[in-house]
């Protein structure tokens, strides 16, 4: 299962609402390599699911991921911040044995 916070429901349902996402859309999350840990996160509106997809849906919100990325992303929090300290999504990955500093990239 992946997991989305009430913070990150409220700015997707946001950004749903003022007409910059097409309301058929779900969150798309998937695991890139890259990064200075190793592996990054990808975070992308999408509207078409492929075979091998994984489907969830927690606080409101459809998301998506292919079965590769799930492995690393199993329990995953999908989060908000728009505090001084960084604005924007983030993830909480207790699979996760180092990130970078800026918690973009990690590694398991």
């Amino acid at each position: 299962m992946i997991y989305v916070s009430d913070k990150a429901k409220e700015k997707v349902k946001h950004l749903m609402e003022d007409g910059s996402i097409a309301k058929d859309n779900f969150l798309r999350v998937s695991v890139v390599g890259g990064g200075c840990s190793g592996l990054s996160y990808k975070l992308d509106f999408d509207n078409q699911s492929k075979p091998m997809d994984q489907v969830f849906e927690d606080n409101g919100v459809k998301v998506v991921t292919d079965l590769k990325s799930f492995l690393y992303l199993v329990n995953t929090t999908l989060d908000f911040s728009d505090g001084l300290n960084g604005k924007g999504f983030y993830f909480n990955n207790p699979n996760a044995t180092r990130t970078c500093g800026c918690g973009e990239s990690f590694s398991v």
